[in-house]
């Protein structure tokens, strides 16, 4: 005889609200079936992410519709292999283009970079749809923009390194993040103001889970232009700059 076991724990009602693997259920001291296999699939999908590659083709195509140079790059890690255990080389530029980047210094105010990161799958679904909404805002305010940069076997700090090659104002670099077992295909954007080799973690600013199921598109490339803004403005990011667009201002001083 079939019969359904009801889920009746109390955070049931949370999950119209996530992704994540809350009230699940159980079957005596274990998970039910179809969860488990779920759990599976997740766990194939992060590790595929890991080992995707970036579609430079298929962006560099896209991208011509800006009509600005992109340049094709790579960082020390000069294979997936090499970038999963070394760390520290996906953060640095392979010098061999040093010179290349040294070339198209414009001191423009916004270098864009697109690497893959841990999840190129996250770089190729939303990479694109993301800049096709930011450009048009940056160069709508007259803001200038270096050539666009995709790079693989790339990690965060590479965007600095770029950035300040290029003798950019600031650097915008989007990167596939780690996928988890809720999203394989989640996109991070760092943004540095004053960018060069050696910052850390606290010269930048973060806007993270960029996807169609997290943060859209939209908000998230009207998030990043306000940031841009902000930063050139104070000439700051980082832990200095906070993102407070939306909330309610005024020069007034209120009756007390």
């Amino acid at each position: 005889m079939n019969r359904e076991i009801e889920n009746t724990d109390p955070l049931i009602a949370l999950k119209e609200f996530t992704a994540a693997r809350i009230a699940i259920g159980r079957v005596g001291t274990s998970i039910p079936i179809k969860q488990s296999l779920e759990f599976k699939l997740a766990h194939a999908h992060a590790r595929d992410a890991v080992y995707s590659v970036l579609d430079i083709d298929g962006l560099i195509n896209s991208l011509k519709l800006y009509n600005l140079p992109v340049l094709h790059l790579h960082s020390k890690a000069l294979s997936r292999h090499k970038y999963l255990k070394r760390p520290d080389l996906g953060r640095q530029l392979n010098e061999e283009w040093i010179e290349l980047l040294n070339d198209h210094n414009t001191g423009a105010d916004v270098a864009i970079i697109v690497a893959d990161g841990l999840s190129a799958t996250a770089v190729n679904e939303n990479a694109f749809h993301l800049l096709e909404i930011l450009i048009p805002m940056l160069r709508k305010t007259g803001l200038t923009i270096a050539p666009l940069c995709l790079v693989e076997q790339g990690r965060v700090a590479i965007g600095d390194d770029i950035g300040g090659f290029l003798g950019a104002k600031l650097s915008v670099l989007l990167i596939g993040e780690r996928p988890g077992l809720s999203a394989a295909d989640s996109m991070g954007a760092y943004l540095t103001y004053a960018p060069k080799p050696g910052l850390t973690d606290e010269s930048r600013n973060c806007i993270s889970n960029i996807r169609p199921q997290g943060l859209m598109h939209k908000p998230a490339a009207t998030k990043i232009f306000y940031l841009i803004n902000e930063a050139l403005k104070r000439k700051l990011t980082g832990i200095g700059l906070k993102d407070n667009a939306g909330l309610i201002q005024s020069d007034v001083v209120p009756n007390v």
